[in-house]
């Protein structure tokens, strides 16, 4: 298991779905604005996510209270789920997914995934320009590597026609009220991931995910719907591949590595700290050699971790000592190039004098962990209990 995705029977993400908002109140010391979008706490919009057109502005850019005033309906979509005592972080710089594009209604952008090849770059991007409207921005993603001509004609009709609903719900409805909804985890994660090029096929044992999915498979891409497949044998998909068994593993703190070293990863408030350990790792020919063969598993198999349990925000590695720099540039060569797999955005900075590293990764989700557990009564998380007897 490389990666996981959560949802749960009446929890679903909000994260895509566009509202009619109305802005409660404005913050210009914190540069942002509180609107209610009708889902319990408001969700907060920064000033560098507010639409406006720039030739209507003379001189610097305008600052949010210009822009917005308490009771305005303003049309937002939301980038991250309510988290904790936070609410839902949004954007009104909309856009709407598709399995080859990404349409940005009335933005002035176009742009191709970075991930994909210089040839299918060159050839989408002749592609791009005869189908792009003049009034909306298109971004091709990955998954349109191989798309034609007419996929990507039938992918932004499909958008324009969302778009317009949406369009013309805002102009009905009464703010705050939802214009538009992602689909289910289950197509969103199809249609952003599922391609010819990575994946062999899709097993699922449900028969209702099943239907879903070829249903939606044989709308977007017809040729993919024969690798998804209905698992019926005696045992549920999940025990039948280990996937319980694997996610077990991924809720331990402690993780062992190929030449006997560990990993300890230990999540606090502010950052994950990830702490790197010879174990029962003792080498071959010196300690220097050692140390720098078990930080090079380290660096492999936290990259791996960091998308496992999908840890996002700051990330400090505790590497063991190495002396040579030509070591330490070896280790931040590894932890980047197997960084460069995971599709959410991450960075990584160089080992410091005292040995640690910094990574930070955009954060999707709450966790793997915080998604099957919760924070124990009785010592609130801090996993222990304090005694108060003084001899």
């Amino acid at each position: 298991m490389v990666q996981h995705y959560v949802t749960r029977a009446g929890a679903t993400s909000m994260v895509g779905n566009i509202y009619l908002g109305r802005v409660q109140n404005v913050l210009p010391g914190m540069e942002a604005a509180f609107v209610d979008v009708g889902r319990g706490r408001n969700g907060v919009l920064y000033a560098g996510e507010v639409n406006y057109s720039p030739e209507d502005i003379d001189g610097p850019a305008p600052r949010i209270e210009q822009l917005l005033k308490p009771g305005q309906a303003v049309m937002v979509q939301v980038t991250k789920d309510p988290m904790g005592g936070k609410g839902a972080r949004l954007t009104a710089n909309l856009s709407l997914a598709g399995r080859y594009l990404v349409l940005a209604p009335n933005q002035d952008l176009q742009g191709i995934s970075r991930r994909l090849p210089d040839e299918a770059r060159k050839r989408l991007k002749t592609l791009l320009k005869r189908v792009k409207p003049s009034e909306h921005g298109v971004i091709v993603r990955t998954a349109a590597e191989s798309a034609t001509e007419e996929a990507l004609e039938a992918d932004l009709r499909r958008l324009l026609a969302i778009w317009d609903q949406i369009r013309a719900t805002a102009t009905k409805g009464k703010a705050p009220t939802v214009l538009y909804e992602e689909p289910e985890l289950t197509v969103r994660v199809v249609r952003d991931l599922f391609t010819d090029e990575e994946y062999r096929g899709l097993v699922t044992d449900s028969q209702r995910v099943h239907g879903l999915v070829v249903n939606y498979l044989r709308e977007v891409a017809p040729d993919l719907a024969d690798k998804v497949t209905l698992h019926t044998g005696p045992l549920p998909a999940f025990e039948a591949y280990r996937i319980v068994e694997q996610i077990h593993k991924a809720l331990d703190r402690k993780v062992w590595l190929p030449s006997g070293g560990y990993l300890i990863i230990e999540r606090t408030e502010a950052m994950t700290i990830i702490d790197v350990n010879t174990g029962k790792s003792v080498g071959k020919t010196n300690l220097e050699a050692t140390v720098v063969n078990t930080n090079l598993e380290a660096a492999r198999e936290v990259a791996r971790q960091l998308r496992l349990r999908d840890i996002g925000g700051i990330i400090v590695i505790d590497f063991i000592d190495m002396l040579l720099e030509k070591n330490k540039k070896q280790v931040e060569d590894t932890m980047r190039e197997a960084l460069a797999v995971d599709k959410t955005r991450s960075q990584v900075f160089e080992i410091g004098p005292l040995g640690l590293m910094q990574v930070t990764r955009k954060r999707v989700s709450s966790g793997l962990v915080e998604s099957f557990s919760q924070i124990c009564p009785t010592c609130e998380g801090r996993g222990i209990i304090l005694t108060y007897d003084v001899d």
